[in-house]
Formats: structure tokens, sequence, C-alpha cells
């Protein structure tokens, strides 16, 4: 029998450039100091008792770069799946049915603002709702009848909570 998701994790992307290499949003990497400092909030998180079992993130460079920093701090051995519909205009529904079968407790979302506040919004009940999440910003989403259903949001943290801002 499949494990049913009880635990989701709506991460914003770190910091980024302005601007990628190549001069497109898809491709801006996370800057130099946008990747100590998620590697330390989300450390700090997992000493706090953060478990993550399950990695999808947004196809776009920063996205995939923060997810990659979360998969090596809670060790995960499968890596990060790109999701599609984790890009820009996420599709709540396709992410509801790709977490039905991860087969994962704890599964983390990364993706861009503003809609991982309304993806958290849509998971909690309240598709009007507004949730600001600042760059980096981690939601923790209780699932207790499982995805699709309305979850409770447990905390929303912020890299300042490390930093003591």
């Amino acid at each position: 029998m499949a494990t049913v998701p009880t635990h989701l994790y709506i991460v914003r992307h770190a910091w980024a450039e302005d601007i990628g290499p190549d001069g497109n949003d898809f491709s801006r990497p996370l800057t130099k100091k946008g990747r100590k400092r998620f590697e330390k909030f989300i450390t700090h998180l997992r000493a706090g008792g953060m478990k993550v079992d399950r990695i999808a993130s947004s196809p776009l460079v920063r996205t995939r770069e923060t997810a990659e920093i979360m998969a090596r701090v809670f060790e995960i051995e499968s890596g990060v799946e790109e999701v599609a519909a984790l890009a820009p205009g996420s599709d709540w529904p396709a992410l509801v049915e790709w977490t039905i079968h991860q087969d994962a407790c704890r599964v983390a979302w990364v993706g861009h603002a503003p809609c991982v506040g309304r993806l958290a919004a849509l998971t909690i009940g309240d598709g009007a709702a507004a949730i600001r999440m600042q760059k980096g910003a981690v939601a923790s989403l209780r699932l207790d009848d499982g995805p699709g259903h309305p979850g409770e949001l447990e905390w929303l943290a912020t890299a300042g909570v490390v930093e003591g801002a």
C-alpha cells in the first residue's frame, strides 16, 4: 500500500540574480549570498524538526538550485524532480495529482511568487486568500485528509528566523 502524503512544504525560491547569463528570466541562477543564506535557513529548519522525503521543483534554474540545496540538506537520495506544474502560473490540480503518486509522507514544492502564496491558500481551502511569501520562505501545511482536501497552515518562516530579523 502506498504512503499518503500528510505534510506539504511550499517553498519560494531563494534570492536570485536579476537576469540570467543569456538575458532571460528562465536561466536566472541564485546569487552566491542567496545560496548561503538559504542553506543556513533550511539547515536551521531541519535542526528544528522539519523533515522532507520528496522535492518537486519548477523547471526554472533558480527554483531547481533552491530545491537542490534542500535535497542536499535533507539527504534525499532521489534528488529533485522537475514538475512543469510549478512553473510560473502553477497548476494546483496537476501538483495535487503528482503529490498523491509520490509514496512519501512529507513533500516539498519549490516555486515562484505569487504562485506559491496562491498554492498555499488553495491547499488550506481558501483560493481567495493572499499569502505573501518572501524569497526563500517556507510554508508548512498539514494534510490530515490527504492532498486535494483542505489542509492546515502550521507555520510560515523566512530566513529572518535565523538572522534574528
